[in-house]
């Protein structure tokens, strides 16, 4: 779309909004339109949804630009931006099956989330000192090559805390690592004959498998915690 589309989508919620305005929010990095080699803006429906939170966060809450470019910079990460009196980012919830555990889906589910590590610090309620002895013992590693986290290491962190008020220590904490470790490696020796099919469905099926026995691999463990507590 040029701009000129773009300004009749916005008016009828927008009546205020003007070519001029567009063109500032873009100046100030809000939006960024492609440009066609004679240098027209050529606006994706992605960039006119962005303009009407732009614009709402400006008339409904009377957010100043910089924290709207803080949400959209959120957004952008995949982030749920903060609420209107904002802190920090908050993470979406994790879906669990109706039991409590992690269903096969979840195993499945990939998060495109990236968390710097003073958001992580902050969501996660923990200082430096802990976060630096979570990756000391490899429980909590940055994304190859960034310097963000996933949300595993958020729940890594947030876990960690809590078993803390309990008097847990990262080190206390390798024990899990090396259970799950072997874990994996079993599931792993598992799917590997499937692993082997060149064709898509083959590779779909072990991915399949992978999830199913991941699953099923805690609720038996943690079903086995649960009973060995039972008795004890």
């Amino acid at each position: 779309m040029n701009i000129g589309q773009v300004l009749d989508l916005l008016r009828p919620d927008f009546p205020g909004v003007t070519i001029p305005k567009i063109r500032f929010l873009e100046d100030k990095g809000l939006i960024k339109p492609e440009r066609t080699p004679a240098g027209y803006r050529k606006f994706a429906p992605e960039d006119v949804e962005r303009l009407r939170y732009v614009l709402r966060m400006q008339r409904d809450h009377y957010l100043p630009l910089r924290v709207i470019g803080e949400h959209l910079d959120a957004i952008d990460r995949g982030l749920e931006p903060p609420p209107i009196e904002p802190v920090v980012p908050t993470v979406p919830t994790v879906a669990l099956a109706a039991d409590g555990l992690p269903s096969p889906e979840s195993f499945g589910r990939r998060s495109d989330v990236r968390i710097s590590r003073r958001e992580l610090l902050k969501i996660a309620g923990i200082d430096e000192e802990l976060l630096g002895q979570l990756e000391q013992y490899a429980l909590v590693t940055p994304l190859p090559g960034t310097g963000h986290y996933d949300t595993d290491a958020l729940v890594v962190a947030q876990t960690a805390r809590e078993l803390a008020d309990f008097g847990f220590e990262p080190r206390h904490l390798r024990a899990f690592k090396t259970a799950a470790d072997r874990e994996v490696g079993l599931v792993e020796q598992v799917v590997a004959p499937l692993k082997r099919g060149r064709d898509t469905a083959a590779r779909a099926r072990a991915e399949e498998a992978v999830n199913e026995i991941a699953a099923l691999s805690v609720k038996l463990h943690a079903t086995l915690v649960k009973s060995g507590l039972r008795r004890s």
